[in-house]
C-alpha cells in the first residue's frame, strides 16, 4: 500500500503501549531491523541484525511474528517458523540488493559451474535460497566460504563488495562473485569517506562490507593516512558490539544511517557520525507507526513462502545460523 500522510503522522503519546497491548492481545511478537525508523526500533521486542532476527524468529514462542524490516527478512522468518503467522506491515517494502539476482539467473550460472557450492547472502528472495547450499550473514560470510572444501568451487552472491572481502580474507582464488549491490550501501564513496577521515584524523572507522568503500578504508590504512587499529570492517551486529568497547571519543560510520539510533544508545559517550547522511534506505523506511498498529490490528499483509520452496531454502538458511557467533549478524 502507497504511504499517505496519515501513515506518517507522528505517533500519539500511548502509542507504544498500544502496539505492546494489541501484540499481548493477539500473542505476537515485534522484530525490528536496526535500520528501521527509530520509533519502530524503540518499541519492537527485539532489534538486531538480520542474523540475530532470524534466530529470534526460529525460537520464538507466540504464534505471530510481526516483521518490521524488508520483505526478503519476512520471508526468511517464515522459512524458519512455518507454522508461524508472520506478517510484514508494509508488503512493499522490498530490496534492491536481493532483486539484483533471480532464481532462473541463479540456475544459468550454476550450469556454467557445475560441481560450485552456492553461498547467498541473506538479502535474497526465498526462491533463490531453495537454490543455494549456504546462506550467509555479513558476520559469517568468511566462515561459511571456509567450511566448503579449498578444492570446490564457490559462487557467491549476490553482492559484489561483500564477495570481494571475502575473497580478500580467504584469500581463495576460486570464489566466483555476482556483480550486484545495494544501493544504499554502494552509494558511500571512497570519496566521502577520505574527506571524512582528513577531518577526523583521530575517529575510528566502522565500515560494512557492503560498502563501495571499504577497498578505500584499507588503502588509507595502508597508505598511513589512518592508523590500521582504526579501521574495523563489521557487520551491523559487529558495529554494536564493537562500540560498547570502544575508547574512541569519535567514529565514522558506513552503513544505513538507522544503526546510528543504536550505536548512540549503546555508547552515548561516543560522537558517532555517519560517513554519509543520505544513505537512508527508502524501503526500510516504509515502516511507520501507523501501518505497525494497522498490521497488528487487521493481521495486514500476511507474508506466505511456496511450502516446496521453503522446503528446499530451510536447510540452506539453519546452516548460516549453526556458523558463526551467536552476537553477530548482517
Amino acid at each position: 500500500m502507497a504511504s499517505t500522510e496519515r501513515d506518517h503522522r507522528p505517533p500519539g503519546p500511548d502509542w507504544a503501549e498500544r502496539i505492546r497491548r494489541l501484540a499481548r492481545e493477539r500473542d505476537a511478537v515485534v522484530l525490528a531491523h536496526n535500520y528501521q525508523l527509530p520509533e519502530i526500533q524503540d518499541v519492537a521486542h527485539h532489534t538486531g541484525d538480520s542474523l540475530a532476527l532470524s534466530r529470534i524468529a526460529a525460537r520464538a514462542r507466540e504464534s505471530t511474528i510481526v516483521f518490521c524490516g524488508v520483505h526478503f527478512m519476512a520471508e526468511t522468518a517464515k522459512i524458519l517458523a512455518p507454522d508461524k503467522t508472520v506478517l510484514i506491515p508494509d508488503a512493499a517494502a522490498g530490496c534492491s540488493l536481493a532483486e539484483s539476482i533471480t532464481a532462473g539467473q541463479l540456475r544459468e550460472w550454476k550450469s556454467e559451474h557445475p560441481g560450485a557450492v552456492v553461498v547467498s547472502y541473506v538479502n535474497t528472495t526465498a526462491e533463490v535460497k531453495a537454490e543455494t547450499d549456504l546462506c550467509c550473514t555479513s558476520s559469517n560470510a568468511v566462515e561459511v566460504v571456509q567450511s566448503v572444501p579449498a578444492d570446490r568451487e564457490v559462487l557467491f552472491l549476490p553482492d559484489q563488495f561483500l564477495g570481494a572481502h571475502v575473497r580478500r580474507v580467504t584469500g581463495r582464488g576460486n570464489v566466483h562473485v555476482w556483480a550486484g549491490e545495494c544501493h544504499v550501501h554502494a552509494g558511500i564513496s571512497g570519496f566521502e569517506l577520505s574527506a571524512k577521515a582528513a577531518d577526523n584524523p583521530e575517529a575510528e572507522l566502522f565500515i560494512h562490507p557492503e560498502c563501495g568503500c571499504a577497498t578505500s578504508a584499507l588503502y588509507l590504512a595502508g597508505a598511513g593516512v589512518v592508523q590500521p587499529e582504526r579501521v574495523k570492517i563489521l557487520s551491523t551486529g559487529g558495529m554494536l558490539e564493537t562500540a560498547k568497547a570502544t575508547t574512541a571519543g569519535s567514529v565514522l560510520v558506513a552503513t544505513e544511517i538507522g544503526l546510528l539510533h543504536q550505536l548512540r544508545r549503546a555508547a552515548p559517550q561516543v560522537d558517532f557520525q555517519a560517513v554519509n547522511e543520505r544513505a537512508s534506505c527508502r524501503y526500510m523506511k516504509m515502516i511507520t507507526p501507523e501501518k505497525l498498529l494497522r498490521s497488528l490490528r487487521e493481521s495486514r499483509d500476511e507474508v506466505t513462502v511456496d511450502p516446496v520452496t521453503a522446503e528446499r531454502a530451510r536447510a540452506a538458511v539453519e546452516r548460516m545460523i549453526a556458523i558463526g557467533h551467536p552476537g553477530e549478524g548482517e
